[in-house]
Parts: C-alpha cells; structure tokens; sequence
C-alpha cells in the first residue's frame, strides 16, 4: 500500500466519486453504473475538506484540491442532465 498522504486522501475521494459518476467500471465485474447521491457525498465530503483545511495545504495540495473539486463538480452537473 503506498504510503497515506493528504494527496493520496484527496486522489481515493476523487476515485471514489468517478466510481459513483459511472465513469469508473467496477474493479471486479468491469461494469460502470451510476450512483449520483454517493457522488455528491463524495464530492461534498471534498468540499468540506477544502472548507476546513483553508490556509493550511501546501501549495501543491491546495491546487489539487482545486482542481479535483471542479473537476468532479463539473461531471456531476452533466452526469446530472444525463450527458
């Protein structure tokens, strides 16, 4: 297992909503489905993160959560509208 970083914390939360946005196949059966109240959990649980660590990443760990948040907020929005 690697080693448990902020970084890391934010990438499996990251993984854990594109699982849930379908966009990931299940590690097992290979098959995706979609799942859009546990994406907005782990989306808001990155969020939250973001809240409460604000002044307190450094700055590589500040832009990935930037980013990670748009990014997986952005795919909600049009897995949302079902593109």
């Amino acid at each position: 297992m690697p080693a448990v970083s902020f970084i890391s914390f934010i990438l499996s939360l990251n993984t854990t909503a594109l699982f849930h946005l379908g966009e990931l196949p299940h590690p097992e059966t290979g098959q995706k489905s979609r799942d859009l109240e546990l994406a907005r959990h782990s989306i808001d649980t990155l969020v939250m993160l973001e809240e409460k660590t604000k002044g307190n990443l450094e700055k590589d760990e500040q832009e990935l959560m930037d980013r990670v948040v748009y990014e997986l907020k952005m795919r909600f929005i049009r897995a949302k509208d079902g593109k």
